[in-house]
């Protein structure tokens, strides 16, 4: 079928944390809400379908899980991405930040150092530091506009932590490692005896003939020292039904993950995500090609706007997720004005650069994954904003 994503879909009453929190996370409800990552589109249809057959069978007791759930999963990762995953190593999770979360506190110990690379996603943080545990950054490092790996300042922080944190894709750059950059990290993370944690909740979204690779398909040695983190959730927009799934290396790995989240009893699917998660591997094909030429030219729209109208802001093309880096800089602004600008004048939600680093000045993240008309009145009251700064 043909989806319809320049669609407006009020959201205003079905409880959107991206709408509801507005207020709490801009003091205003008078912006246009591109910060929070999930999509203002409707799911595939097929999955759709199925959450309307559950909802209808009016019953939604304690909820088993099929063989066939972690076979569609399996499944799509060995279409998509050649990857071979043995069944016997996987896991159920509630979301791949609370797998982060779980991994910190089951591989490390209070008072211990935990490697991230910076500008990431402020979940990052937040799981080490309210694990009690040390954030050690690795900053990476921008070049003429690009976004690279600092490796002698990654091999020395390895040696002072236990556990690293992957993002793979990253969120917010927009990079998709390649395989010879992610075995040089994971390489020097073996040699130093740190477990590496990758979150690969994107690795569906990628673009411009970009191939995502994951960690555990590089090599077996690789393969032996790697947790993967995995979900449907930010692919389909499904973030709410909370479920995602974890590959392990070894069964003693897994069985401690297991013993972890089985003492708060939780080791079940929700009634309908069940449901959801297997129609988004098993049906989901036709509509993810769709939404990424979708976004694709989302991205094509902003970009060019920003060069055309707006050059004060550059906004990359991300290579994956559908979050754009803005760099605002050129404003000659501190992040506090910043963040003050595209709220009040500007009237846009956007995500404050420095919660993804915070050295970092003068960035923004805006979530493309919207309607274009959407997209296009948010573009034209930055430019007006921009304008009365000249």
């Amino acid at each position: 079928m043909k989806y319809n994503f320049d669609e407006i879909i009020d959201r205003e009453e079905n409880r959107a944390a991206k709408y509801d929190e507005r207020k709490k996370k801009f003091g205003t409800e008078n912006v246009i809400p591109l910060w929070i990552a999930d999509m203002d589109f409707r799911t595939a249809q097929p999955i759709i379908d199925s959450l309307k057959k559950r909802a209808e069978e009016g019953m939604w007791g304690y909820t088993s899980r099929p063989n066939s759930y972690f076979e569609a999963i399996c499944d799509w990762k060995k279409r998509k991405h050649n990857w071979d995953i043995d069944k016997s190593l996987v896991s159920f999770s509630l979301g791949v930040v609370q797998t982060l979360a779980a991994s910190v506190k089951i591989l490390t110990k209070e008072g211990e150092n935990v490697l991230i690379q910076t500008p990431v996603y402020s979940e990052f943080y937040d799981m080490v530091e309210l694990s009690n545990r040390n954030v050690i950054e690795n900053r990476i490092v921008e070049k003429d506009g690009k976004w690279e790996i600092d490796y002698e300042d990654f091999e020395e922080k390895v040696k002072k932590t236990k556990l690293f944190l992957l993002c793979n894709p990253h969120n917010p750059l927009g990079i998709v490692w390649s395989e010879e950059e992610l075995k040089k990290m994971i390489d020097i993370c073996i040699a130093n005896g740190v477990i590496v944690v990758s979150d690969e909740i994107h690795s569906d979204l990628v673009f411009h003939g970009k191939t995502f690779i994951p960690a555990a398909t590089i090599s077996e040695r690789i393969a032996k020292n790697v947790i993967v983190a995995i979900s449907a959730t930010k692919t389909f927009n499904l973030a709410g039904l909370q479920a995602s799934t974890v590959v392990f290396p070894t069964m003693e790995m897994k069985e401690k993950f297991d013993t972890f989240w089985m003492s708060m009893d939780v080791h079940r699917n929700n009634a309908f995500s069940s449901n959801a998660m297997e129609a988004a591997f098993n049906e989901g094909d036709e509509w993810l090609e769709q939404v990424l030429d979708y976004i694709s030219k989302n991205f094509d729209y902003v970009n060019e706007y920003c060069e055309k109208y707006i050059p004060e802001i550059i906004a990359n093309r991300p290579d994956a997720t559908y979050l754009m880096w803005l760099d605002c800089r050129a404003l000659g602004m501190t992040n506090e004005k910043l963040h003050k600008f595209m709220v009040e004048d500007a009237g846009l939600g956007l995500n404050d650069g420095d919660s993804f680093g915070r050295s970092l000045k003068g960035f923004m993240r805006l979530n493309a994954a919207c309607p274009k008309p959407v997209l296009e009145k948010a573009m034209k009251q930055l430019e007006e904003a921009v304008k009365k700064t000249r």
